[in-house]
């Protein structure tokens, strides 16, 4: 698993997601019980760096090293879980870039190694590329009317730049590449992103050039050979995958134990994705080295839809994200809202109604529901969990209404497999949402069943009734608590620690219903005028959320007032509602109700919760 970034500034939310997606995934392959190596890192050369740092008026080299240390501050504030953090300004980085150099300009035939001429073209220094001539177009600065030629597939400036170089014969590998793509068509997720890279193969494929003159870039490695050229930034940036591996100091060759190369998957934003599936496969084909066997490749954030601009001032900060939401529902949030097909939209207004509708309620408060009941609620997880065990729930009999006692079982038994596929696909998203839906039905399940009802009832078969409630229950949170750890470590812990599930029972072989008959916990009821606030301990109000969900239950009091008073209850009333009707066809009700309300009081101010 890799991930790098650029170090031309501070970090920023799309670092973050970067950051947080590998961590996720990484992590997922852990609960499946495999060995993992988690690199990431920075890299740290070029004309951008160095031009950043003069305008700073500091050194290149002080410049990296500040915020290079920004990025492991927010690895750490992230609880980010790599095995190293690597940057392309450490010696033995630049030992190894040295040696793949000279294996790439004297142990290939003539017309495969490098060759030396002038380059011409358009060079545009925020992206460290040359662009074709039928990529690029004119374009004007709107703020001084001034007159340029921009990158059709950046937007970026370019200038016009003559001047003597090395050059990789990318063009002689085209037919390798293709072959490539060809028998790999799964190799970049997601499958349309592969069409562009084989347009760009098959239409626009020019020899590389990979140096730069040291006059014009002093702020990279140089040419071990000639000092006066400095290697092109994308090459020495991309070596730094097999660096970690021990190319250059553990072997050398692929006839060599390459340790834990190739990397099983490399992730990287949409905007690298020509330099990792195009000029990396053709470098790794020259010396004959395995390639990476997966790109993954996401879309960019944007701020409630707009792109994200200092001019603006829309930048969101990921520390003080962090701060904001904490990390674990910043965590969820993002691989909730990722996209691997689209730009994806970061608003605070959407995380506060996630937070509070499916954290809050669906998670916490159905937790606390089951295991922490009122006193005047006499069950346990502990007791249920031994019910089930001792085979009590067999003698249920297949018929309406206890039929509705396991009306859950399809949807436990289906959630963790749907799951899973959604995660090996490296779909965060659809995940996450599988997990949504099986608490949700939970919570519908807890108000069809009404153990309230139940454990006021002194006949024995009540009683087992309720234990099978509260186990069904049980069960839903203990899979959910097991699959979510990659996504929000630290609270689905928690979870698991309060269900008391094992440490050695929370790999994705238990995430099965009936699978751990060990676990459980006497309820601890406590302080009655305590225990309603009880599901703060696990997701704990948020001081600058938007707090919509406040209006929502105004509106919908008529229909949930009978259920209960209670502010989380009403939104896991909520929940219920969605799973016996649709989402479609709640959303619709509520827009009913507030027209209304509106209908009678003009002054009714605009609400909303959000269903994504």
């Amino acid at each position: 698993m890799a991930a790098n970034y650029w170090l031309l500034a501070a970090p920023h939310i799309g670092h973050l997601y970067t950051m947080v997606l590998a961590d996720v995934l990484n992590r997922w392959q852990q609960i499946k019980g495999r060995e993992t190596f988690f690199l990431t890192g920075t890299d740290e050369h070029g004309m951008k760096i160095q031009r950043a740092a003069a305008k700073e008026g500091i050194q290149p080299k002080e410049f990296c090293d500040n915020n290079s240390n920004k990025f492991r501050e927010l690895a750490a504030a992230a609880e980010i879980s790599y095995d190293a953090f690597i940057r392309t300004t450490n010696p033995e980085h630049k030992k190894s870039v040295s040696e793949f150099w000279l294996q790439l300009k004297h142990s290939l035939p003539e017309h495969l190694g490098l060759y030396k001429g002038t380059h011409e073209g358009w060079y545009a220094v925020s992206d460290e590329c040359f662009y074709p001539e039928d990529l690029v177009r004119p374009d004007i600065v709107p703020q001084t009317g001034k007159k340029i030629m921009v990158s059709d597939e950046t937007g970026s400036e370019v200038e016009w730049v003559e001047e003597e170089t090395w050059f990789f014969p990318l063009t002689k590998y085209k037919d390798a590449l293709l072959k490539f793509y060809d028998e790999n068509p799964n190799w970049i997720t997601p499958a349309h992103r592969m069409n562009e890279v084989r347009n760009w193969v098959e239409n626009h494929l020019e020899d590389l050039s990979i140096t730069r003159p040291a006059a014009r870039l002093s702020w990279g490695i140089p040419d071990p050979e000639d000092e006066n050229q400095t290697i092109y930034v994308w090459v020495d940036a991309l070596i730094n995958y097999i660096t970690q591996a021990g190319y250059g100091s553990t072997w050398h060759s692929p006839s060599d134990n390459m340790g834990i190369w190739p990397a099983d998957m490399q992730i990287i934003g949409k905007d690298i994705l020509r330099f990792h599936a195009i000029y990396w496969p053709a470098l790794l084909m020259a010396l004959r080295l395995p390639l990476p066997k997966r790109l993954l490749c996401h879309n960019h954030w944007t701020m409630s839809n707009r792109k994200m601009s200092k001019s603006l001032g829309n930048v969101v900060n990921p520390f003080f994200a962090v701060q904001r939401w904490d990390v674990d529902p910043l965590r969820y949030f993002l691989m909730r809202n990722g996209s691997f097909t689209k730009d994806m939209s970061y608003s605070n207004q959407l995380i506060g109604s996630v937070y509070t509708k499916e954290l809050q309620a669906n998670i916490g408060n159905l937790f606390y529901r089951i295991a922490r009941p009122k006193v005047t609620a006499k069950w346990s997880t502990v007791e249920a969990v031994s019910a089930f065990r001792d085979g009590a729930f067999r003698q249920i009999a297949e018929q309406h209404p206890k039929q509705l006692f396991k009306s859950l079982d399809e949807h436990l038994k289906k959630a963790p497999s749907a799951f899973y596929e959604e995660m090996e696909n490296c779909n965060t998203g659809g995940a996450v949402r599988e997990m949504f839906n099986l608490l949700r039905e939970t919570n519908r399940y807890v108000s069809d069943t009404e153990p309230w009802h139940l454990v006021k009832n002194p006949d024995p078969e009540s009683r087992v009734l309720l234990n099978l409630v509260i186990y069904n229950c049980a069960e839903a949170l203990r899979i959910a608590g097991i699959l979510l750890q990659p996504i929000m470590p630290t609270k689905a812990s928690l979870l698991l620690d309060e269900l008391g599930v094992a440490p050695d029972r929370r790999t994705v072989d238990f995430a099965v219903k009936g699978k751990d008959a060990n676990y459980g916990t006497e309820a601890k009821t406590g302080d009655p005028a305590v225990r309603t606030k009880k599901w703060d301990t696990i997701f704990p109000p948020t001081p600058n959320a938007n707090d919509s969900d406040a209006e929502v239950m105004k509106q919908l009091s008529s229909a949930l007032h009978d259920k209960t008073r209670n502010k989380m209850n009403q939104v896991a009333e909520l929940l219920a509602m969605e799973a016996r009707m649709g989402e479609e066809a709640v959303a619709k009700m509520l827009a009913e109700l507030h027209a209304a309300k509106n209908a009678q009081n003009k002054n009714v101010s605009t609400c909303g919760l959000y269903y994504d």
